[in-house]
This record gives C-alpha cells, sequence and structure tokens, in this order.
C-alpha cells in the first residue's frame, strides 16, 4: 500500500469510531461535540486522501464521492458555526459549488447512458446529481433568507453530516467487501451487506424527525423575508 492509501485507512477507520459515537451520543452533549470535532477533521482528511487516491487511479465516481463528502462537511460544520440568521460568501459559494456539482453529474449521468454504461457509472452520477440538487436548493434558501436559525439550523447540520458519515460506512462496508471473509463476501441477499449502511441513514431519519416535528431542539426559527 502507498502512504497515501495507508494514511486513507487510518483516517477511514478513525471516522468510522468518530461517527458512530457522535450519532449515537446524546446531541448537543459532550460527547457528541468532541466527537463530532474528530469526525470532522479525519473525515475531511479521509474525504481529500480517498478524492486523491481516485484521481492517480482514474476512477472518476470516487474523486467525486470524496469531493461531495468534503462539501457536506464543510457546509454541516458551517451551520452550527456561523451565527443564527447569517449567511455571507461561505454559503454564497456553496450554493454555486452545489449547484454546479448538480449540473456537472447529471452531464456524466447522461452521458454514461448513452454511452452504455448506466449500472456501473449512471446510477452512481444519478444519487451524487440528486444529493447536490437537493443540498443546492437548500443552499440557495439559506441565501435568500440570509442565514438559518432554529431547528433548521440544527437540521441542515444533522443531515449533512450524517450523509458523511453514511459515505464512510457505505465506502468501508461493502465499498471494500474483498478484505472480508469469503462467507461475508457471499452473503445473499446481497440487500444484507447494505444494513449498515441504512441502519446510519435510518439514524439520520430519526433525529431529523426529532429535530423538525418535535420540540425536543426547541420551536421552529420564526420566517424570515429575503432582504430588499
Amino acid at each position: 500500500m502507498s502512504s497515501l492509501s495507508i494514511l486513507h485507512a487510518v483516517l477511514g477507520a478513525a471516522g468510522l469510531v468518530s461517527g458512530a459515537t457522535a450519532i449515537l451520543a446524546p446531541k448537543g452533549q459532550w460527547l457528541h461535540r468532541r466527537a463530532g470535532a474528530v469526525f470532522f477533521f479525519v473525515m475531511l482528511g479521509t474525504a481529500s486522501s480517498g478524492a486523491g487516491l481516485a484521481v492517480l487511479k482514474g476512477e472518476a465516481n470516487n474523486a467525486v464521492a470524496g469531493t461531495i463528502t468534503a462539501y457536506l462537511l464543510l457546509t454541516g460544520l458551517m451551520a452550527v458555526r456561523q451565527r443564527e440568521g447569517r449567511a455571507g460568501f461561505f454559503e454564497l459559494g456553496a450554493f454555486l459549488f452545489s449547484a454546479g456539482g448538480a449540473a456537472i453529474a447529471f452531464y456524466f449521468a447522461v452521458d454514461a447512458v448513452r454511452s452504455g454504461g448506466a449500472m456501473l457509472g449512471g446510477v452512481p452520477y444519478v444519487v451524487f446529481a440528486s444529493i447536490m440538487s437537493l443540498a443546492a436548493l437548500l443552499d440557495l434558501s439559506v441565501v435568500l433568507r440570509q442565514g438559518v436559525a432554529g431547528r433548521q439550523r440544527i437540521a441542515r447540520h444533522l443531515w449533512r453530516m450524517s450523509l458523511g458519515f453514511a459515505a464512510a460506512v457505505g465506502s468501508f462496508f461493502p465499498g471494500q467487501i474483498e478484505i472480508f471473509p469469503a462467507a461475508v463476501q457471499n452473503v445473499r441477499p446481497v440487500i444484507l451487506l447494505f444494513i449498515p449502511l441504512f441502519s446510519v441513514l435510518g439514524l439520520m431519519l430519526f433525529w431529523l424527525a426529532r429535530v423538525l416535528f418535535t420540540n425536543a431542539f426547541g420551536p421552529a426559527a420564526p420566517a424570515r423575508s429575503p432582504a430588499p
């Protein structure tokens, strides 16, 4: 393994542990904040090194996935670092990035279908494009409303960091299925291999429901009108 591969593997393992701790710990408590901070830094390194490895290997899908993961982590962190009801150049840049990323991903998805590689290339790019389109719409909403506050602010942080963690889990298992014993590789139906990934997504939806539809995290922020 190259030094970059070893670094990627070590950071990825640390990201799995810290991410699991953050997503299971009581939200807003000391353990959640500390584990979340570790998760952010190690996963940013994992995404960056993974994208670099993918570029060196000519794996466009993985390069795009690493870049999107880094975007989700950065915007998820800034959602709670930025003051409530404030939006600046970072939020505008996030919107331009996500909108441009969605357009590029849709282009590659269509190109993959036309070239007969719908399953190998088209499906991943459709997933990427869908995530970035949703992110772009929400980024635009933040810009127009001059920031985000209340439960919406927590939800923005939650789903973006959770998707970053889901990317790490899916990349490890079943993404690295070849490193597991044959008994695991031959599990049928194949959908069982995605239980860890689906579990993370399920927890994300659970916490989003608690944040948005209960008073566990305070009242919703009052509606704001765009500045004239």
